[in-house]
């Protein structure tokens, strides 16, 4: 979740220092369970001469309304009040914690005609500003009494908008005053990224204002931008859950990972747990734990995704488990470690993290009586599948595991006993089969379409159905004005180019792949951009053949080069992903941008969709993998593997479109809909963020308009209306195709508290934004919404058979696609071929987890305290020398000594000082013949370092300022290692 909320002190202090003398400052003593009064007292000498207003500072609303305010009262009432509150327990609708935080304030004295209340929130094109007269604890429905200033995108407000619009009942003596506050007020807003700001009371004395209660929220994304303006900010968990140091220490792996980690604690002593991957698959699985009656049980939500290291899901799984067996369970405990069909992850290279911290919770789980239900897909999952299989056996755990043949949440209701564990799954075809399968078999009989691309794009509506829509309403009703020129109902065809951003090379071959299978004359990508090297060219493969792919600096260059190209992926970094996509909307010549970074702050992201709608440019994302046009193009990983591609048939069309948020998701629904319809004929992910660049609705009013599409499916969720807009246009016939419509998170209404779910939109702030309100709105209006997800695909193939039977889906039958030789690398990693070692050594082993010297690993090395003479035995001579022999080594390195890669500069310095020369004359000699590289880099970084601290930087701005000249910095390391995945024997030092 992006926007999160902040305690009110920290709140106040952003205010004191940005609002400048619009508002009088805030001052706030802090009152914990280690509170020392006279400290306290000594640091805040008014608490002693003043009157005090008392509260707990733990996001709590209506804290007057549950009489957890207390005014008016000198210390002495202050400290009397909180003895029988501070760390005791307090019951707020079904949350239960302790109040452990209080804040104690100058008490302002005010009459009940003094008491204003003001509200800023963000939505997708604009900012709204509440304004009321009568604030206070009585101010009851605010929406219905207040009055609202919208403040389109990328606009100030003006003063004169605020006296007329919001302030015709406040007193004239108060107009000036608040009318500057709120201009102020709108202004921090916007410039510290908060997404929403409360004040109520906010209170007018003569020309003084003060702001007595505040709720606030701040777009944690935006943390690189305003890191030196926030200074520390701490993200508090809801009332009724404490922040456990475990959750604290994932948000850190979290936070220092391209990956995606999150961990939030719902019942340290529940008996389900989960290790989920994928921000969509977390929430399904969350639903339906609860939905077959385990709510109470569940332990925690979380997810992993984003292809993390072994290292990072290590330590994941290590924190998950050792939470898990703290405490037994009498009928045992359940952990279930599931997922949908991953697109560029490798499973098995995850897995084997997970794999290392169950072999280490051995006997813990054993002892706990705990079982285990794996269901996973994707790359490479096959060896994953083996491994767990495998360990079951050798730990003497039951291992229930099963792959894509098996329904996504079907090992839940497995693990409670809702369902037989089958003992031998269907088999589905290898990870290594890159041809289609001989047999179709798996899943339902379903007869196959295959148009040809010609009858594809003229489209082949039955002249029964009545589901059409003109070219002019599809123009005229997308909701957000992100549309394409009338009867244009295709983003992408089998001619589509595409420009890359980013040094994504694993990706590309993914396209070109799927170009291939799919019988394109030509490859899609055309051109990458990368602004980190000069223009060079790229090997890449189509089919057999050896092709070059040219690589530009600077994006204009490549867009002239290129003419043809009108869609650009952009795998650019959060940092990045803004500016490239605005230089990128410069061009007219590009119609779709898919951005698949996720992060970006809101306020970017709105700023790129109000450009892209005046220009006309659909974008896809943020946060997304992007989407797949079966038989004409793919973004970036979307399908995963090729065998994956062949085995849901996204190789050419079928009758049903898909819009989805979730990314990893639309893997698993190109799965369902090909075991339970024809298959695919296009599908879009719209990204799991607050606001994505296009609507739900934008690619339904495409698909309707489409004579190709058959039926629509919609994968939802909690959060935002989106739906909604659905509903309207199927209530006013816009929409008139068969709709199957299912929204994630209906686990949400059964926590006590706000739970992150893995997408930063899946937070509903009202009712009718709970993912329930929504499935029981779209079946109202005649969309087939299945009980739960696990009976997605059941609806689906209702719908389709009955229109096979009516005759708008006329079956086709089947043709093989050309087949694609697997890559090299890949197949090595899957252990299909082999290949005699081109350099050969039995001196060191570095492809394990820790590096070997002559067989000994070199943690041994350094718990030993071997020196350098004895790691010289074991690579000279390969085995472990007499101390004599090692210190005689050692001896004589001290007198031929070399700096290791900057060899020129230390030799020389040698042969200088060795020849008699002065100090000076030997180290210039060395520093002189120092390149960039090496002991340069080191040169290079003291400079940039230095440079910046000069500056006044924080590291945070340091990056961002390096990142906008497009330059590296410099340093000294390998680039793969980091904090968050380091080398085992840097503990040594």
């Amino acid at each position: 979740m992006s926007a999160k909320a902040i305690y009110e002190a920290k709140g106040k202090e952003l205010l004191n220092k940005f609002l400048g003398d619009v508002a009088m400052k805030n001052r706030a003593a802090f009152v914990d369970e280690q509170v020392n009064w006279n400290q306290l007292v000594q640091d805040n000498p008014w608490l002693t001469s003043e009157k005090l207003v008392v509260k707990p500072d733990q996001l709590i609303k209506r804290r007057g309304k549950l009489g957890l305010i207390k005014a008016g009262v000198d210390l002495a009432g202050a400290q009397e009040w909180l003895q029988t509150r501070l760390g005791k327990a307090f019951q707020i609708g079904a949350a239960n914690g302790r109040l452990k935080s209080f804040i104690i304030e100058p008490f302002v004295e005010h009459s009940q005609n003094e008491e204003f209340y003001v509200c800023i929130y963000s939505h997708r094109h604009a900012d709204s500003i509440l304004f009321h007269h009568e604030g206070g604890v009585d101010i009851g429905d605010v929406d219905a009494k207040a009055v609202k200033l919208d403040v389109p995108l990328g606009e100030k407000v003006s003063p004169a908008n605020v006296t007329s619009k919001l302030l015709s009942n406040v007193p004239d003596n108060a107009k000036k005053c608040l009318t500057d506050f709120i201009v102020q007020l709108y202004t921090v807003y916007q410039d510290l990224h908060f997404t929403y700001l409360e004040i109520n009371p906010l209170v007018v004395r003569g020309t003084q204002v003060f702001v007595l209660d505040l709720a606030a929220k701040l777009d944690q994304c935006a943390e690189f931008l305003c890191k030196a303006k926030w200074g520390d900010v701490e993200f508090p968990p809801p009332f009724g859950r404490d922040a456990l140091p475990e959750e604290a220490y994932i948000a850190e792996l979290d936070a220092k990972s391209g990956a995606s980690l999150k961990l939030t604690i719902l019942n340290r002593k529940g008996r389900i747990w989960t290790m989920v991957a994928g921000g969509g698959a977390s929430v399904i699985y969350a639903d339906t734990i609860c939905d077959l009656g385990g709510a109470a049980e569940l332990a925690n939500y979380g997810e992993y995704s984003g292809a993390p290291s072994e290292q990072q899901t290590y330590e994941y799984a290590k924190t998950v488990l050792s939470l898990m067996t703290e405490e037994k369970h009498p009928d045992g405990k359940i952990l279930i470690i599931g997922g949908g069909i991953a697109n560029f992850t490798n499973v098995a290279a995850t897995f084997k993290g997970i794999v290392r911290a169950l072999e280490e919770f051995q006997q813990k789980l054993v002892d706990g009586n705990i079982s285990i239900y794996v269901r996973r897909a994707g790359p490479n999952y096959q060896e994953g599948l083996r491994v767990m299989r495998e360990l079951g056996v050798n730990l003497g755990l039951p291992i229930h595991v099963f792959g894509p043949e098996t329904h996504m949440t079907a090992i839940v209701s497995m693990a409670l006993g809702k369902r037989d564990i089958p003992t031998t799954p269907k088999a589905m075809p290898t990870t290594a089969n890159f041809l289609l399968p001989g047999s179709t078999g798996q899943g339902r009989q379903i007869p196959l379409i295959r148009p040809s691309p010609a009858a594809s794009r003229r489209g082949s509506q039955d002249k029964n159905s009545s589901m059409k829509v003109d070219s002019d309403t599809l123009q005229s009703q997308t909701s957000n004005g992100v549309g394409l020129a009338p009867g244009q109902y295709d983003l992408f065809t089998k001619g589509t180019e595409c420009i890359i951003w980013g040094m994504q090379q694993r990706a590309v071959q993914g396209m070109l792949d799927f170009d291939y299978v799919c019988s394109r004359s030509k490859p899609s990508v055309v051109a990458m951009i990368y602004p980190f090297t000069g223009d060079h060219k790229q090997k890449f493969y189509w089919g057999h053949k050896e092709i070059l792919i040219p690589v530009y600096k600077n994006m204009a260059d490549c867009m002239k080069k290129h003419p043809s190209a009108d869609t650009l992926v952009s795998f650019a970094s959060l940092r990045s992903a803004y500016d490239s996509t605005l230089e990128t909307l410069n061009f007219p010549q590009i119609r779709s941008i898919a951005i698949i970074a996720e992060g970006i702050p809101e306020n970017l992201t709105r700023h790129l969709i109000k450009v892209a709608n005046e220009r006309g440019v659909v974008i896809i994302g943020p946060a997304t993998v992007g989407g797949v046009k079966p038989g004409c193009f793919k973004i970036g990983n979307t399908g995963g593997m090729l065998d994956n591609i062949l085995t849901s048939k996204l190789y050419r069309p079928g009758s049903v479109a898909y819009v989805s948020r979730s990314g990893g998701m639309s893997n698993e629904l190109n799965n369902i809909i090909s075991l339970n319809a024809d298959g695919v004929l296009e599908g879009v992910a719209i990204g799991g963020d607050r606001y994505p660049g296009s609507t739900f609705m934008d690619h339904i009013l495409r698909y309707q308009a489409n004579p190709d599409v058959k039926m629509i499916v919609l994968l939802g969720e909690v959060g935002g209306i989106e739906e909604y807009e659905l509903i309207d246009a199927i209530k006013k016939g816009t929409i008139s195709k068969p709709i199957v419509a299912w929204c994630i998170g209906t686990c949400a209404k059964m926590f006590t508290s706000e739970v992150q779910f893995g997408h930063a939109g899946a937070c509903a702030n009202a009712e009718s934004e709970t993912a329930s309100a929504k499935n029981e709105a779209l079946k109202a209006v005649g969309a087939t919404v299945p009980r739960s997800f696990d009976e997605l695909g059941t609806a689906i193939h209702t719908v389709y058979s009955t229109l096979v039977a009516n005759g708008t889906i006329i079956p086709k039958v089947e043709t093989a696609p050309p087949t694609v030789p697997m890559d090299f690398n890949w197949a090595r990693e899957l252990g299909l071929i082999r290949k005699p070692a081109s350099f050969m050594t039995s001196i060191c082993d570095e492809r394990g987890q820790e590096l070997l010297y002559a067989g000994i690993p070199i943690t041994d090395i350094f718990k030993e305290d071997m020196g350098i003479g004895g790691v010289l035995s074991l690579l000279w001579f390969q085995r472990r020398l007499p101390r004599y022999a090692t210190k005689f080594i050692e001896m004589c390195l001290m007198v031929t000594a070399d700096h290791g890669p900057a060899v020129s500069g230390a030799h020389n310095t040698i042969v200088c000082a060795r020849a008699g020369k002065d100090l000076i004359s030997s180290l210039t000699s060395g520093l002189l013949t120092i390149g960039d590289r090496f002991g340069g880099a080191l040169d290079a970084a003291a400079r940039q370092f230095s440079n910046a601290s000069d500056a006044g930087l924080i590291p945070m701005e340091f990056v961002n300022d390096m990142r906008k000249k497009g330059s590296l910095i410099m340093g000294i390391g390998h680039r793969v290692k980091s904090v968050s995945r380091f080398c085992p024997f840097f503990f040594f030092f």
